[in-house]
Formats: structure tokens, C-alpha cells, sequence
């Protein structure tokens, strides 16, 4: 009988010594040659960008075709028009004045988690990403999304044979086991980690250098000086985009008491159906798992879907399922991230007790994340930019769109950094610039009066010390140790 997770670590083992040989070749080539390499990519992702999202929505049930192609455009074309230009190979910057020269060197070899919800979008972003830096990566998949993964990168290794560069450069596990992603993890150079908190978490304990992104869950705080109708607009356009299923949508609503009639009109108006009573208790018992987890069952799904497995009947056209909440906490699925078509709606008095309504949420699972706001006041606005422990704030736009770089000119980006607040190592929408090193060869500045070697002995300690002395004396130390 075949162990499987020993086959699973074998398989990540031959991959990156291939990836290694791959890349040590990629690493010679210049500027021209890698950026011609990206673009081919990205156009090839593109071409391909519906099939791929057919195929994701068909092997997860998560999302809907249409913005899942969205994502797969966003991951290929919007990101190249975002780093064509930028310098990623060799000598990045030549300072005569200061007298440092800036060299680019590639990190190596990059082990690529991806997540099922964003499964060929993320595979697209993460491979050009990496080989515009220089690098090679190893994809490990999740195993509902084995099949979607695999082809992209069946399609993109097509490229890099059809570019005379080696396939190697980019590769899948297609053996992909718990056992075999931690040895992935151990030996590669660099981790770009997305998924459920325990995969990052395990990215973060590897002993490999990492960058893994914590789980969202989004406030959206509608204030009274705000247009409500385009807030709450902007609020569908982002919560039902891909049935919900970017870590960057939305998972609750804060309003002030003074518009509240006016926001739940407005939500009503758009499809929103509020629960209650036995309705309200049926879906809370099919949102989370025993342990308190979300239940996959429900990711990703639309509103209809999720009334059907409850068991209770919902308007026709019923695009979002709402819960009036007062309470935040495990007790209280409402307040957690719900990456499928629920939301929480929460009345506050003021913008004060908003912000720590906020604050509060974003505790409950999403500290570092993002937060949205819609609000014509300035000044609240930048009380919530100052204190909020969040790395994105997107203001009176649609939080997933806001997020990725779609409505927004944040860098399109699928790894979205929550900063150390969120256990991250960045708070960046990560780009080629964070997968890689910059030496830097720094020139004497000539300004240093450095006098003779001193004597071997030590000076006695007087009130005035000779800089150029101890230095000295400090060098003359060096040498007769070296």
C-alpha cells in the first residue's frame, strides 16, 4: 500500500530541487527578457480567464463564473499594467550623489498556498508576481480546488516552454497532503501564505521566512452625512461579488440610530431580507461548524442557497441574508467573517460608539484587515484612518473592489497584509518589491579623517574621547584576530 503523505513529501522535495536549477537559470536573465516572460503570462491567463473561472465555480461550488473571470483578469492583465514598468532585475537604483548602488536579487525558490475561494485567480497572481522578481515557485492547492489549480498552472508552464525558459519555474503538487505542505514549507526560500488561519499559521511556524495574510472581517460603517443609497449600492456590489467570497467583503453594517430606518429601507430596497425569529435560528444553526468554524457548506453560496439548506422560505430575489445584532463574540455567528451571502447590521448612537463597534469586530477576526467607510465628513473619517488597527480603509467605496485595487488605486493584489496587529509581516497589498532583496554596495563617502593606527594598548578613559582614535585602535584590534 502507498503512504501517501511520504509520497506527498517526496513530491515536494523533487519540486523544489527542479524549481531550484530552474531558477538559478531565470535568475540570468535581464530586465527585457523577464518583463517579455510576464507579459506573455498574463496574456495567456487572460485568454483563458473564463474557462478557468467555469472550472473553479464547477470543482468548488464557491462563487459565480462571471466574477470569478473578473478576479482572473484583475490577477492577470490589471496586474501586469501595474508592474510593467517596474524595475525587479539587476541594478534597481545608481545614487552618485550618496554613492549606494541598489542591486535586485530574487529570494529563490517560493512555496504558494492557495485558497479554494480565490483558487485560479490567486495562482495567476502569485506566479507572474514571483517570476517578475525573479523567482520560482511551488504551488501547494488546496485539495477541493486540485483540479482548477492544476490547469493553471498547466497553462502557464505552457507559456514558459513556449518562451524557451524552463517549466520548472512554476509547478503544482498534484499529491497534496498536510505532511507534504509542511516539508514544502521547510525548504523553500520565502512563503507567500493565503488561506484559513491554520495554514497561515502553520506558514508562520515553519522556520522559513513567510508572508501569510490573516482572515477579514470587514466593517462597514455607514455614517449620517453619507449618500445612503450609493453606500448601500456599493455595499451589494461588494458583498454579492463572488457570492462574497474575498476575505476584503463585507461582514457587518454599523449605522447611526439618526439614518438607521433610512440604511434598512435602502437594504431592503436591494434585495436584503432581514431574519427573525425561527428563520433568524435556522441559518445561525447552518453557519458554523461544532468547533465555532465556518461551515464550507455555506461558502461562497448565494442567498436562495442558504435559505434552502436552513430549511426556511425567503422572498424571490432575496440577495442577502441580514441579522439585526446587538452582541459580538463566539456567541454571535453574525459578528464573525461570513465569506458567503450574511450580514450583520448593527445601530449605534454616534460615530464614537461606532468606532468601537469597529474596533470590536475587527477583534473578533479580522484585526489588521480592512475596514470600510461611507461618510462625507472628513474629520470622522480621519479619526477612523488614525486609530483603527487596520491596513486598508476604503472610503465610500466597495470594500472588496477597494481592497484588491479594482475601485481603488491600491496595487491589484490577491495577498492582502494585515500588518503585525494581524499576525502578518507586512500591511502591504503584496507586490514583486516584497519577494525580493536589495543589495546595497555602498561607496566610502571620503568625509572621515581616519588618523594612523593606534597603539595595541588601550588609552586611559579621559573626559574627551578621540573618535578617530578608538576607531582606529578598533580596526588594528580586527586584524590581529583575523
Amino acid at each position: 500500500m502507498v503512504d501517501r503523505d511520504l509520497l506527498s513529501i517526496q513530491e515536494a522535495r523533487a519540486l523544489v530541487r527542479c524549481a531550484r536549477k530552474a531558477q538559478e537559470h531565470y535568475a540570468l536573465l535581464g530586465q527585457e527578457r523577464v518583463d517579455a516572460i510576464v507579459k506573455a503570462i498574463a496574456e495567456a491567463a487572460a485568454s483563458h480567464a473564463e474557462s478557468l473561472a467555469a472550472l473553479a465555480v464547477e470543482e468548488t461550488g464557491f462563487g459565480r463564473v462571471q466574477d470569478k473571470k473578473a478576479k482572473n483578469l484583475l490577477a492577470s492583465e490589471r496586474l501586469f499594467d501595474a508592474i510593467k514598468d517596474m524595475k525587479t532585475v539587476g541594478v534597481l537604483n545608481d545614487d552618485k550623489i550618496r554613492k549606494i548602488v541598489e542591486i535586485a536579487t530574487p529570494m529563490g525558490v517560493i512555496a504558494g498556498i492557495v485558497p479554494s475561494t480565490n483558487p485560479t485567480s490567486t495562482t495567476i497572481y502569485k506566479s507572474i508576481i514571483a517570476l517578475k522578481s525573479g523567482n520560482a515557485i511551488v504551488f501547494t492547492p488546496h485539495p477541493s480546488a486540485k483540479k482548477c489549480i492544476g490547469k493553471t498552472v498547466e497553462i502557464i508552464r505552457n507559456v514558459l516552454k513556449g518562451c524557451d525558459v524552463s517549466e520548472d519555474l512554476v509547478s503544482v503538487m498534484n499529491v497534496p497532503s498536510m505532511e507534504g505542505s509542511a516539508e514544502l514549507m521547510k525548504i523553500v526560500d520565502l512563503i507567500l501564505a493565503t488561506g484559513g488561519p491554520g495554514m497561515v499559521k502553520a506558514a508562520y511556524s515553519s522556520g522559513t521566512p513567510a508572508l501569510g495574510v490573516g482572515a477579514g472581517n470587514v466593517p462597514a460603517f455607514i455614517e449620517r452625512s453619507a449618500n445612503v443609497e450609493e453606500a448601500v449600492a456599493k455595499i451589494f456590489t461588494s458583498k454579492t461579488f463572488d457570492n462574497g467570497t474575498v476575505c476584503a467583503s463585507e461582514q457587518a453594517i454599523v449605522t447611526e440610530a439618526v439614518i438607521a430606518d433610512q440604511v434598512k429601507a435602502a437594504l431592503i430596497a436591494q434585495g436584503a431580507y432581514f431574519l427573525e425569529g425561527e428563520k433568524l435560528e435556522k441559518v445561525k444553526r447552518v453557519m458554523e461548524r461544532a468547533d465555532g468554524s465556518m461551515n464550507p457548506d455555506i461558502v461562497g453560496r448565494d442567498a436562495g442557497y442558504i435559505a434552502g439548506i436552513a430549511g426556511i422560505e425567503v422572498p424571490y430575489g432575496t440577495r442577502l441574508l441580514v441579522s439585526d445584532e446587538k452582541g459580538i463574540g463566539p456567541k454571535h455567528p453574525f459578528s464573525k467573517e461570513k465569506l458567503t451571502a450574511l450580514l450583520g447590521f448593527y445601530v449605534v448612537n454616534d460615530w464614537k460608539e461606532a468606532c468601537e463597534v469597529c474596533h470590536a469586530l475587527l477583534k473578533n477576526g479580522g484585526i489588521g484587515h480592512s475596514l470600510a467607510i461611507h461618510s462625507q465628513n472628513e474629520d470622522v473619517i480621519r479619526e477612523f484612518g488614525i486609530k483603527k488597527p487596520v491596513s486598508r480603509m476604503l472610503v465610500n467605496t466597495p470594500s472588496t473592489q477597494g481592497a484588491v485595487g479594482i475601485s481603488t488605486s491600491l496595487f491589484p493584489s490577491f495577498t492582502l497584509g494585515c500588518g503585525t496587529v494581524g499576525g502578518s509581516a507586512t500591511s502591504d497589498n503584496v507586490t514583486p518589491l516584497n519577494l525580493m532583496n536589495i543589495r546595497r554596495v555602498a561607496y566610502d563617502l571620503g568625509n572621515m579623517n581616519c588618523c594612523p593606527a593606534a597603539s595595541s594598548q588601550v588609552a586611559p578613559v579621559t573626559s574627551s574621547i578621540d573618535i578617530n582614535a578608538v576607531t582606529a585602535l578598533i580596526i588594528e584590534q580586527l586584524k590581529k584576530m583575523a
